[in-house]
């Protein structure tokens, strides 16, 4: 079956390519967006009588968009999708409309995790314009914390055993085979209180981190966050922040959330740019997105 139509409903960051094979699956054409809509009004006239939308982590699209586009019956996320409360489309209500949503996962990961190892040496050694201790020190023997190993904390995992970091993990679930490799499963205030680093992979909406466990956690330690939205209160993170030998490191996704206060910071650390969105990100994606309409529409 072919779609009347598609509508990229933003900037997906699907390939020119990806765009152009789209076309495939579609009788009336497709309709690439490059921005952001600002309002829920516009989001429905983008989407209008089209039956397939792609949309990125950046758009809300609930109930009430859902609601007045009848004609949907596709709705592609061009992001990852864990579960109903940390994805930005009504994923459950949509499927009770005969909806299908597809999201896809592991495509910015790498780009990621090189971001973290660069900026974290870059913070050790003073690489930089800030240096994480008087004299400069290696990642042999850093007691790190990497809070939520799914496939990104794996990966970062994979990256540091080789310098002989101390990795210790906490996550929903416990990961037996990562513990044979080295890495020490420790619940949530333990590991604040034994690591000198932590780096949050948490999924969206998800807030982990407040007064106490910054209290617990406490001076002369680094925070890591590529997470999207604040996986913790911002004013316990403020409020640790100030104190003597603390860092917070975001890329430009995780950043986004923090206020102009906490970007002002002077032992923050943040990148505009996205760690994840590399050419190699991209075309990952854009062949992630192409393969769920491809098993939906059997073309």
């Amino acid at each position: 079956m072919k779609f009347n139509k598609i509508v990229c409903v933003d900037n997906t960051k699907l390939t020119d390519q990806a765009i152009e094979e789209l076309q495939q699956f579609s009788e009336g054409g497709v309709e690439n967006y490059n921005d952001y809509p600002d309002s829920q009004a516009e989001i429905i006239k983008r989407i209008g009588d089209a039956e397939a939308v792609l949309v990125s982590w950046k758009t809300q699209v609930p109930e009430a968009i859902i609601e007045q586009c009848p004609k949907l019956k596709y709705i592609g996320m061009a992001c990852s999708l864990y579960d109903d409360e940390s994805a930005n489309v009504a994923v459950n209500f949509a499927r009770e409309r005969g909806i299908s949503v597809k999201g896809i996962f592991d495509y910015g990961d790498p780009g990621v995790v090189e971001f973290i190892v660069s900026e974290l040496i870059r913070l050790l050694h003073g690489f930089g314009d800030k240096q994480w201790r008087e004299m400069p020190v290696e990642l042999t023997k850093r007691k790190i914390g990497i809070i939520g190993l799914g496939t990104t904390g794996q990966m970062l995992a994979e990256c540091l055993l080789p310098f002989g970091a101390e990795l210790y993990y906490f996550s929903r679930t416990r990961k037996k085979e990562w513990e044979e490799k080295g890495l020490t499963y420790l619940p949530l205030e333990k590991l604040l209180d034994k690591t000198e680093i932590i780096s949050l992979h948490l999924p969206k909406n998800t807030t982990l981190l407040g007064s106490r466990e910054f209290e617990i956690f406490g001076q002369g330690k680094i925070l890591i966050s590529t997470s999207l939205g604040l996986p913790f209160e911002e004013k316990a993170f403020q409020k640790w922040l100030k104190n003597e030998g603390n860092f917070g490191i975001f890329d430009g996704d995780a950043g986004e959330a923090l206020s102009e206060k906490s970007l002002a910071e002077k032992n923050l650390i943040f990148s505009e740019k996205s760690a994840g969105w590399s050419k190699e990100t991209r075309q990952r994606l854009s062949e992630k997105v192409l393969k769920n309409i491809r098993e939906f529409t059997g073309i």
